[in-house]
């Protein structure tokens, strides 16, 4: 019996913490895993399609660095080791424009007035 009363609070501690998942609320453990997956993920499919490191940052900004170069190093490793040849990719990359060098452009590109080019900054 004293057992019993020892262990009680012991199980409804841990069906209060399963319930939380069935509330929805995430859990920042899960979430930061997640997110480490995913990364790796991107980072190897990257370096499968034969894209550069930068080029996959640049194509998944809110991608972890960290994760995405771990799993674009992990997927070079693999494809060494057995001798794979990585897939072209179909869908070419669209040039990522910055506002600054866009608003930059549309002034260059702009007809001279008088003869005369605006000045760059």
């Amino acid at each position: 019996m004293k057992h019993a009363v020892l262990l009680l609070p012991l199980l409804i501690g841990l069906t209060t913490l399963t319930a939380c998942d069935q509330l929805g609320i995430e859990d920042p453990a899960k979430v930061a895993a997640a997110k480490e997956a995913e990364g790796k993920a991107v980072g190897s499919a990257c370096r499968h399609a034969l894209r550069a490191i930068e080029d996959c940052y640049t194509l998944n900004p809110k991608a972890l660095k960290s994760a995405v170069f771990a799993g674009w190093r992990e997927m070079d490793e693999y494809m060494r080791e057995n001798k794979l040849e990585g897939v072209a990719p179909v869908i070419s990359r669209t040039p990522v424009v910055k506002p600054d060098s866009a608003a930059e452009a549309a002034e260059e590109s702009a007809p001279a007035k008088d003869g005369v080019k605006p000045k760059s900054r």
